[in-house]
């Protein structure tokens, strides 16, 4: 715990120094706390270091800055809350939120990106968005017309996109209607191992590819807090299409179903649970799709793009242990399976599992920041965690 603080600490000399005009201990208990200084300094940021410890593309670093912007008074309403009760501004309106950084790995892989968040109309409408640039390379596992390949795939995916997200809620209720935008341009090297099956591969996908694609999505949130939930359920459905219309090389859907239910068992300790389905609803069979097209087990300890097919499923559980208002420790677990068709789901399973914890480094807004510590029968991996790892 001590040393996620120190590194927190030592980012602070990418802060002006007129900064430190600003306190950074908090009124009610006393402790290190950035939420005025990111309330009251214009340029203020949280400074979040990146350690990647991802099994599929190596070690690697980076930072990313989190912005948060308010009107003057939105400020004043949540230094209001945060001096009066125990969880600050977090039960209010989450302000905008601009998070811009890049990192690297020891595999040459590289990223930098910026997104934003914000809403209108007390929450009725949510926009968000982000754009990036970078150089990926992963192996990954995955299946060419029909027939899956017995060793992973070695990809070099180089290029840039972006994704647009806008909701609009429906009625006072807590049901949102969004529309999704999708744009990547890459260019894409694999190497199989097989001569023969990369110069397929090469003459199929081209010196460069696109996917682009609309969406239509539902999403009923009722959580009490949209950076560290501790009580409600957020469930999600999305249907993208790829269209050449769109200006997609490939013509494919792709449906996405999450449910997340984060329930207090006291005043201590909240459980979560997650389930997600992630599929190819429909594709053209004469298409071999990109090696990143299709779903694959996101899951902590178990490498991104490791086990992919048409269908993928992931079950989750956590469990939070609130030790005093700051520091959380958690437990977590989950299983996930990847098949050709959804009758064929968990008949292999991937396991992995893992432990945590959470400092709550702004009080006035509800921002945690932590660790988490993942295993499974292949890797093992940790994590710097903005909120609550799902």
């Amino acid at each position: 715990m001590k040393k996620t603080l120190s590194l927190v600490l030592s980012s602070f000399s990418l802060i002006s120094t007129p900064s430190f005009a600003f306190s950074f201990t908090d009124p009610i208990d006393g402790m290190f706390d950035m939420g005025e200084y990111l309330a009251e300094n214009a340029y203020g940021f949280l400074p979040v270091p990146i350690v990647i410890t991802e099994p599929a593309v190596g070690f690697g670093g980076g930072m990313f800055g989190v912005f948060l912007h308010e009107s003057e008074e939105e400020k004043e309403q949540r230094k209001s809350k945060a001096l009066s009760s125990v969880d600050g501004g977090a039960q209010l309106i989450p302000p905008a939120v601009t998070v811009f950084g890049g990192a690297a790995t020891e595999n040459g892989t590289w990223f930098a990106a910026l997104g934003h968040r914000r809403t209108w109309n007390q929450d009725s409408i949510r926009y968000m968005g982000g754009i990036g640039y970078g150089n990926a390379l992963v192996d990954i596992g995955t299946r060419f017309n029909g027939v899956l390949l017995p060793d992973k795939i070695e990809t070099d995916t180089e290029g840039f996109g972006g994704i647009q997200h806008l909701q609009f809620r429906l009625d006072n209720t807590d049901l949102f209607l969004g529309f999704s935008q999708t744009f990547f341009r890459s260019e894409i090297t694999v190497n199989t191992g097989s001569s023969r099956i990369d110069r397929i591969l090469s003459d199929v996908f081209g010196d460069s590819s696109t996917t682009s694609g609309l969406g239509i999505s539902l999403e009923y949130d009722t959580t009490n807090s949209f950076f560290f939930p501790t009580d409600g359920i957020v469930i999600e459905t999305e249907y993208m299409w790829y269209r050449d219309g769109f200006g997609s090389d490939y013509d494919y859907d792709t449906l996405a179903f999450s449910v997340t239910k984060f329930q207090p068992l006291s005043s201590k300790f909240t459980l979560v649970g997650s389930a997600s389905l992630d599929s190819l609803a429909q594709r053209d069979e004469s298409q071999i799709l990109p090696p990143l097209a299709r779903p694959y087990i996101d899951m902590r300890g178990i490498a991104a793009y490791a086990y992919q097919d048409d269908i993928t499923s992931v079950l989750q559980a956590q469990l939070i242990w609130h030790v005093d208002p700051r520091w959380s420790t958690l437990a977590f677990g989950g299983v996930g399976s990847v098949a050709e068709k959804a009758s064929d789901l968990y008949s292999q399973n991937e396991w992995a599992y893992g432990i945590g914890f959470r400092y709550q480094i702004a009080r006035r807004y509800g921002l945690h920041l932590g660790m988490d510590f993942a295993f499974s029968d292949d890797e093992n991996a940790f994590y710097f965690n903005l909120g609550s790892g799902f």
